[in-house]
């Protein structure tokens, strides 16, 4: 780590946020204590002139980050996730955050593709347009195969972007580490820990053979889903800095009146785009996490179009069940039983008492259900029970943030298809279906017959296991001063792969 060079680099951070008047909101929002604002505004103030003046019409913390270039930008979308650590107002600030810079030219662009893909640019492609999108790692133009004519998009990385990345998180480490040393109190909020998520995020999308790959996982997870299409992949045109998929032809699913001048139905848009999520999110455990309208089009067939798949969401099938419960029971107004799975699931310490958690979210869900219909918000409903959970001692869910920013965004788009949609009435098929499939009988079959062919890959050793587990007991009992009342681990696992074969045994004949 290069000190001289980081702390000319922060020097500078601070004179950016000081000069375009962002530094009291970013302080404001970590709720920084006296030390760290001093040692802040001795790096801004005195060298204000130093900073990047940025777009005075944008808020100030988007103007700053802007300003500071691609990895600052980067880091406020990923901050923008994090709400439990920048707050909500800075959160919601950071979420429109603009995410276009100058476009690089298209001869660098022929450069990086002909590096890429170990073949001259112009053999492969008859045409490459200038770019139609820039963004802070990449940018995207639309091209035809020469060998095929197929129109199809290519994002090609920024020249110097790994390097420059490189640099930037240095400095983010340094600079958090200088936080935790000035004011120890601000280790609440694990400063390095934010830095390493946004290193691995940023690493992840600076590889497009990931992207390529999410998005082909994606595409199988969704293939049956009815008015729901995905860009295919060319992975023979694709590597690490170069991604080519097919065009997606249609309007975007922002512009209502082009919408509207095309045909399409835009309430039942509204109501698919909000079914599709839940169904990615709780079927699959695998969604597109930036559902904004200018990563979705509508094709003339009236498909939904989804493209960009540099952030996406993961969620086990373990934490989908108590989600899905969760919602569920709200749905239900059960408010018991919404309470009794926070605490079976762990997610709120179970010293606490689950009728005060029942009444807390009682008025959480009350006033919102007795809103008009149109109004009811699912992605406020989640804010609202982080706020309760939060309050009887849960510890943050990343993954759950995550579902919950994305939740905001998708209802977002929703209802500004059609503003008079019912939220609960859209996702409640969705959510009891998934319940229905997830809890009852069949889901159980399913739970069983995984762990028995778990099981069955310890079946050759399991002999051996028990042997060594006896062996190991009547040495135990052998020794003079044995260890009384404490089994051998083997003898626990050699015991619990026998019953778990018998259990197998006994139930899989009744499903």
């Amino acid at each position: 780590m290069r000190g001289p060079h980081n702390v000319l680099r922060l020097i500078r951070t601070g004179a950016t946020l000081e000069r375009t008047g962002a530094m009291n909101d970013v302080l404001d929002a970590l709720d920084a204590p006296p030390a760290l604002r001093a040692a802040a505004k001795t790096l801004g103030w005195p060298f204000k002139w130093l900073g990047f003046r940025g777009d005075p019409s944008l808020p100030p913390v988007t103007r700053a980050l802007t300003a500071m270039g691609p990895a600052y930008i980067k880091f406020g979308q990923i901050l923008s996730t994090r709400p439990d650590v920048v707050g909500d107002d800075l959160a919601q600030q950071l979420r429109v955050l603009q995410d276009k810079l100058p476009p690089f030219t298209v001869e660098a662009a022929r450069t990086s593709i002909t590096q890429a893909l170990g073949r001259p640019a112009d053999e492969i492609f008859a045409e490459i347009s200038p770019p139609v999108a820039a963004a802070s790692i990449a940018q995207v133009h639309k091209a035809r195969v020469r060998e095929t004519g197929e129109t199809v998009a290519v994002k090609v990385l920024r020249p110097g972007i790994e390097r420059a990345f490189r640099q930037d998180i240095d400095a983010f480490y340094f600079a958090a580490r200088a936080i935790e040393l000035i004011s120890p109190s601000s280790r609440r909020l694990r400063p390095m820990e934010v830095i390493r998520h946004f290193e691995g995020v940023v690493m992840g999308e600076l590889d497009l053979r990931l992207e390529s790959a999410a998005a082909s996982e994606f595409a199988a997870n969704t293939k049956d889903d009815d008015g729901f299409q995905l860009p295919e992949i060319k992975w023979h045109l694709s590597d690490r800095r170069v991604m080519t998929m097919g065009w997606a032809e249609g309007v975007p699913l922002g512009d209502n009146a082009a919408l509207d001048a095309a045909g399409h139905d835009r309430v039942a848009l509204s109501e698919r785009v909000l079914q599709l999520f839940l169904s990615h999110a709780l079927r699959d455990g695998f969604f597109h996490a930036d559902m904004h309208p200018g990563n979705l089009k509508v094709a003339p067939s009236g498909d939904i179009i989804a493209y960009d798949f540099g952030i996406m969401g993961h969620i086990d099938e373990y934490t989908r069940r108590v989600y899905a419960e969760i919602l569920f029971g709200f749905i239900r107004r059960d408010y018991q039983r919404v309470a009794k799975v926070h605490f079976e699931a762990g997610y709120v310490p179970a010293d606490r008492d689950v009728d005060e958690f029942a009444r807390a979210l009682r008025a959480v869900g009350e006033p919102i259900f007795g809103m008009d219909a149109t109004r009811i918000s699912m992605a406020k409903l989640l804010s609202y029970l982080f706020e309760v959970t939060e309050r009887f001692g849960m510890e943050t869910r990343t993954e759950l943030i995550l579902l919950q920013r994305t939740m905001v965004v998708v209802e977002g788009v929703a209802r500004a298809l059609n503003p008079r949609m019912n939220i609960w009435e859209v996702a409640h098929p969705i959510v009891e279906d998934y319940i229905r499939g997830s809890l009852g009988p069949r889901a159980f079959a399913g739970d069983l017959a995984r762990t028995a062919q778990v099981l069955a890959r310890f079946g050759p050793r399991l002999p051996a296991l028990v042997e060594n587990a006896l062996l190991a007991e009547a040495g135990r009992n052998a020794d003079p001063a044995p260890d009384k009342g404490r089994k051998s681990r083997w003898a626990y696992l050699a015991t619990g792969l026998l019953a778990g074969f018998a259990t197998a045994a006994v139930l899989l004949p009744l499903f």
